[in-house]
Parts: C-alpha cells; structure tokens; sequence
C-alpha cells in the first residue's frame, strides 16, 4: 500500500505542478508582475512563497522541522522576482527539492514522525498538508493567468462547452482498450 500511496502522491504534484508550468508559459514577463488590486499577490510573489515554502519543509525532510531558521517567510510576499527567467529557477529549484524528498521516502522511514513548526505530523499529514497548500496557492496562478490573459487564455484542462466532447473520447479510449465492455458478467 505504501508504494501506491507514494506513487499517488507524486502524480497529484506533478498535476498541479504541470498546471503551474503551463499558466507561467503562458505570462509575459511583465504579466507575472501583475496584482488584482494591492493587497493581492502577483503570480511571482506567489511562486517566491511557494519556493520559500517548498525549500523550508521538504530540505532534509525526514530529519529536520520543516519551518527552518533560515527561512524568511515575510520576504517572500514583496517583491523579490524581478524577472521570468528567476520566477522559473525558482518554481523548478522549489519542486525539485520536494521531489527529491519523496523519493526518499520508503517504506523502512515510512513511519518517522515528521515536525512542522514544532508540531508532530504522520508522513501522510505532512504530504496532505503540503498538497492541500500548494494547490491552494496554484490555483490562484491560474486564476491569475486567465484573468491576466482575458480571451487569450489557453484552457489547462476541459475547455468550456467542450465537456460532452472531452467525455465522450474518453469513453470511447475506454472502449478500445477493453475497459467497460458489454461482455463483463
């Protein structure tokens, strides 16, 4: 069960990575810079939090606490991305160390408590929590960039008014590779 787990785990970061990666692609260099209003974040304010986030509880994930001395939490919400190029070193250092760290985990260390904040976690806690921010703070990239790129949006996902259509080749790649078919009793 441990290696199912894991493997799952891992595929619902690469999703909401790839939906990060796709929005950024889409941004101009100036467009990661801009804010709703100004008490809202821009897209590169939120990936500076999720890099500060993501470098603090998943460096030496097994052993240390994952709100580490070093990290400066209230710098990550002003501006310290200046430009694309930096914005993607960092998305890609910040996932990079959480994927090194869950590759790591096996089922021998499955069990080691894992410490946020001083605060006793499961590894299963500690994962959900993470997933659970991340998506959180991933979603308003998007949200960001769809509003940044007004009609000119590409949809990560099911385009609208295309769902019957989307469902119905899904069905019929079911169909064709022996999923759900009439001769199941």
């Amino acid at each position: 069960m441990i290696p199912n787990y894991l493997n799952s785990v891992i595929k619902q970061f690469e999703y909401y990575k790839s939906l990060g990666d796709k929005t950024i692609l889409l941004l101009s260099e100036e467009e990661i810079h801009v804010k709703i209003d100004e008490e809202s974040n821009s897209v590169a304010i939120i990936v500076n939090h999720l890099w500060g986030n993501m470098m603090s509880r998943w460096t030496n994930f097994l052993t240390e606490d994952g709100e580490k001395e070093w990290r400066k939490r209230d710098l990550e919400f002003e501006e310290q991305i200046k430009t694309k190029e930096q914005l993607v070193e960092k998305w890609e250092q910040g996932w990079m160390c959480l994927f090194q760290a869950l590759y790591a985990i096996t089922p021998s260390n499955f069990d080691r408590p894992i410490y946020i904040r001083n605060q006793k976690h499961t590894i299963i806690e500690a994962f959900n929590r993470q997933m659970n921010h991340y998506s959180y703070h991933v979603g308003q990239i998007v949200f960001l960039g769809k509003h940044i790129k007004g009609s000119d949006w590409e949809s990560l996902s099911i385009p609208k008014g295309k769902s019957s259509e989307f469902n119905q080749e899904k069905f019929d790649k079911g169909k064709h590779e022996g999923h759900f078919t009439d001769d199941i009793k």
